[in-house]
């Protein structure tokens, strides 16, 4: 089927032509015809990257009338980033046609859009904060409104806009059409059509909440500790990567961005401390790949519509499985392949049956790449490199007799021997100790990952370990993964490098590797934890009682796992219960934070607005704010991350095509 014989308007195929658009998408092709010749409401479901801005948009754009100066059709999209793509892609489906699109969005100076909207605008495009900061200023009218659209109706109701959007539509005529599009088809969404739609047809591309076919989904196993050391690994193993890298919390995330970038990776956080202009700023560098790997959490990517996104890592597992579906959508758009990549340790098998089951897809058991698989895949990259490289005859024929003088005494092979190792010793001599990071899934096999023990063989301290005093404990907030922290932010070490660490009430032991002792007391003795001033010192005796554990990446440990019962390691200083099994409230606690979500294990959230990515405040994406503009009042702002160096990528770190 051609766009030509959907019955869209002359001057919109017009535009189509210029665009490029060759054929329409499998959603474009059952919704854009009855959307133009029906009356009525309409429910679209299908993955993200399948086209379905111009699904709604054509058909809208086609029905709209001309020279309207009072707003017909309404947008409503959750973030200040997709609001904006949204509005960029109607203006060009309308090039030929006088129909004026006006956004509207947090984060930037109300005014102007209020002035925007009384020059005349015949669509609307909004996040629901904004929208109805405007209705309440009664700076516009819906009263003539023919079409709503709600597109990624699943990801506002997780975003808390429930009663936004409710309070939207009931100020919008009763005659008007609904256009409902969503990734899944949650509890609140299937509300939203019940209560404002008239018998709508639903089309739905797959099954609902079913995976996109073309991403492969990967798992590997590792133990909790090796977890960033098992990122890094798969980053050095797809040197052309052009991806997103998810975690669960605005600490981690900087943790992560901080820690790739200090090894050379070109990495940035995206999260909700930075500032509107920070956001945008990350990611103008991601669109135009000045930025290799974006680090994200859920909310702040939201919204995401970016092309040619190779792969998205799940640096853990998200809360919900219907988060790992948008995740994972953020590749393979397009009709492109895709890779979704999850790291688990050994206890969370059962968390990749449960999103098998949902999603209707199957997970691929991956291996961690070893040390020669990642040299020799990095050693090509740089062979093809050399051999494309462009040689500037007139420029380097002058240097050419000094250069052949040099290498004379050299045969052709050991040139090239001394050229390559000048690049490839980098990696060479960071993985020459390497061992083997994957882990298996059995019982027998998850020691390091259930949380609190005690050591088996008495109380001596491992071999080839040193054992620390520290002056701070429970009571001053320290929790596992804040002293690893504090230790690897103050002497550069990783995580793998410290071994048993006992919280007592008010004080604390950890081991280290031995060579690294002298560092340790003097980078971490006199530091800051929380306002408490910590003193560490080298100790032979050992107090029992207290809980031990195993060192481990990105702070903290998560017991048990099962979908029904609770996560009750410390992360980030807090307390985390639900999980993947669910809150009582639906949602999961995280210093002082609720997230709203269905858990794992069935349940899904009903009335609860969740505040996202902060304490008492909603925020919608890239925004900040509860529509997705910033609210940057009393909120820190995040910083990029850069220095260090690491085993890089050889030559660039990002080679944009």
């Amino acid at each position: 089927m051609t766009f030509e014989e959907l019955g869209l308007k002359s001057e919109v195929l017009k535009s189509l032509q210029e665009l490029g658009f060759e054929a329409p998408t499998p959603i474009q092709e059952k919704a854009i015809p009855y959307l133009l010749g029906e009356n009525s409401d309409f429910v679209g479901l299908a993955q993200t990257g399948t086209g379905k801005t111009a699904a709604f948009g054509l058909p809208l754009i086609n029905n709209i009338e001309n020279h309207a100066k009072i707003p017909q059709g309404l947008v409503i999209c959750p973030t200040r980033e997709l609001c904006l793509q949204i509005a960029k892609d109607l203006e060009s489906y309308s090039k030929h046609l006088k129909i004026a699109v006006v956004a509207v969005y947090g984060g930037t100076d109300i005014r102007k859009q209020m002035t925007d909207i009384k020059r005349g605008a015949s669509i609307i495009v909004a996040t629901p904060g904004r929208l109805m900061d405007l209705i309440n200023r009664r700076a516009i009218s819906l009263n003539e409104i023919e079409y709503v659209v709600l597109d990624e109706a699943d990801e506002m109701l997780n975003m808390g806009f429930k009663e936004d959007i409710d309070a939207i539509l009931e100020t919008t005529p009763d005659t008007k059409n609904v256009w409902l599009f969503s990734a899944t088809m949650p509890a609140e969404v299937a509300r939203i059509a019940k209560t404002y739609m008239t018998d709508p047809l639903e089309v739905s591309i797959g099954h609902k909440n079913q995976s996109n076919e073309n991403i492969d989904h990967i798992y590997y196993v590792v133990k909790e500790k090796d977890r960033y050391a098992g990122v890094k690994r798969l980053i050095d193993f797809n040197p052309e990567i052009y991806g997103l890298i998810f975690c669960r919390t605005r600490q981690e995330t900087a943790s992560v961005a901080e820690k790739l970038a200090k090894e050379g990776y070109s990495a940035e956080p995206l999260h909700g401390d930075l500032s509107q202009v920070q956001r945008d700023r990350v990611m103008d560098r991601f669109r135009k790949k000045d930025i290799q790997i974006l680090v994200a959490t859920d909310v702040a990517a939201r919204g995401l519509d970016i092309d040619n996104i190779t792969h998205v890592i799940n640096y853990n597992l998200p809360d919900d499985i219907e988060n790992y579906t948008h995740r994972s959508g953020r590749t393979a758009r397009a009709g492109r392949k895709g890779e979704s990549l999850v790291l688990i340790n050994t206890r969370e098998s059962g968390k990749i049956r449960a999103i098998e089951k949902q999603m209707r897809t199957t997970f691929k058991l991956g291996t961690v790449p070893n040390a020669e698989e990642i040299c020799e895949i990095q050693l090509m990259k740089l062979i093809n490199k050399v051999i494309k490289t462009e040689v500037r005859e007139k420029d380097i024929e002058k240097f050419m007799p000094t250069i052949t003088a040099e290498f004379e005494s050299m045969s052709k092979e050991e040139v090239i021997k001394h050229f390559v190792s000048t690049e490839f010793n980098h990696f060479i001599e960071y993985y020459e100790r390497a061992g083997d990071l994957n882990a298996s899934a059995s019982k027998g096999d998850d020691r390091d990952d259930r949380g609190p023990r005690r050591r088996e063989r008495g109380n001596d301290t491992e071999s080839g370990k040193t054992r620390f005093f520290v002056s701070i404990g429970r009571r001053d907030g320290l929790n596992p993964g804040g002293l690893l922290r504090m230790i690897c932010d103050a002497t550069g070490l990783n995580s793998g490098n410290v071994g048993r660490i006992d919280i007592m009430t008010s004080y604390s032991f950890f081991e280290a590797d031995n060579e690294y002792a002298d560092n340790i007391i003097n980078k971490v003795n006199g530091s800051d934890y929380e306002g408490h001033s910590v003193s560490v010192e080298v100790t032979k005796a050992k107090s029992g009682g207290g809980s031990g554990h195993r060192g481990g990446g990105g702070g903290g440990r998560r017991d048990g796992g099962s979908f029904g019962g609770k996560f009750q390691g410390n992360r980030d200083g807090g307390r985390r219960e639900g999980g993947f099994g669910g809150s009582r409230d639906g949602g999961s606690r995280d210093g002082g934070r609720r997230e709203g979500g269905s858990g794992f294990g069935g349940g899904s959230r009903r009335d609860s607005a969740p505040r996202s990515e902060g304490s008492g405040r909603r925020e919608g994406g890239f925004g900040g704010g509860r529509d997705g503009g910033s609210r940057d009042g009393g909120r820190r702002e995040g910083a990029s991350s850069g220095g260090g160096s690491r085993p890089r990528s050889f030559g660039k770190p990002f080679n944009k095509k």
